[in-house]
């Protein structure tokens, strides 16, 4: 029997592994473990895009094991170690000592914060010519505590986020967290549907206008899917989730 595109994505989301999941042509997801964040439990994920040239594009990498290392090394060469944000760090350092010609890119937010790492270039509006030709990107720096570098594979047409939209399933919720935070999750709108961005986030934002042009130019992309590193990501109808994650918005 063929899986419709939900129910692939679901089934991807309802194990651990450290194995990468092809989801697309040229993309891979791998989930990484369940981490402590201020005393809340959040998964993880790390996207993994192979360029043009065979060279591997890796966003927000999660531990590397051995199995990991293995595949990885069998899809290709790690060029590019991506931080999206300044959350999205810890193991940029392990990955590229294990492929130590790898490059680090990040904003600037991610390079203060990790001044132990040396980062070749700064990730912001605009593609640098290394992966212009396999992905675009958008930079939100309208909220106050937070910027992202929003990317868009484009051959398997899906977005990239990282904290710009938390989608945690009511079974993860019931695993992981207590009912007085289920009760905040759902509160602060970062379960399942609608999978906004942390309230925090929201209200930060105080440059409405110029965010919403950046979300509908996120939006013009048109794409299928949506990978978050929190939460159920999205196999298909990926510009209507968008506009529901980014409703606090008025796009």
């Amino acid at each position: 029997m063929t899986r419709s595109p939900e129910q692939t994505a679901a089934a991807h989301q309802e194990c651990r592994h450290d194995i990468p999941v092809q989801v697309g042509e040229d993309l891979w997801l791998v989930d990484g473990p369940v981490v402590d964040f201020y005393r809340l439990s959040y998964p993880t994920r790390s996207v993994i895009a192979r360029l043009p040239d065979g060279g591997l594009w890796v966003w927000s990498p999660v531990p590397l094991t051995p199995a990991l290392r293995a595949f990885v090394d069998d899809l290709g060469p790690v060029r590019y170690l991506i931080s999206p944000n300044k959350l999205h760090h810890l193991y940029l350092g392990e990955w590229q000592q294990a492929w130590p010609d790898a490059e680090l890119w990040g904003p600037r937010s991610t390079q203060r914060k990790r001044t132990d790492l040396t980062f070749t270039g700064t990730l912001g509006d605009t593609a640098p010519p290394a992966w212009a030709d396999a992905l675009d990107q958008i930079w939100l720096r309208e909220a106050l505590f937070l910027d992202e570098v929003v990317f868009f594979h484009r051959l398997s047409r899906t977005v990239i986020l990282a904290d710009f939209s938390e989608a945690f399933s009511d079974d993860f919720l019931r695993r992981h967290w207590k009912p007085w935070q289920r009760w905040i999750a759902r509160l602060w709108g970062i379960t399942e549907r609608p999978g906004k961005a942390p309230l925090e986030v929201r209200l930060s934002t105080l440059r409405r206008r110029r965010a919403r042009q950046r979300v509908r130019r996120m939006l013009a992309w048109q794409p299928e899917k949506v990978i978050m590193a929190h939460g159920v990501w999205r196999a298909e109808n990926g510009t209507a989730f968008l506009r529901q994650v980014f409703s606090w918005l008025d796009v």
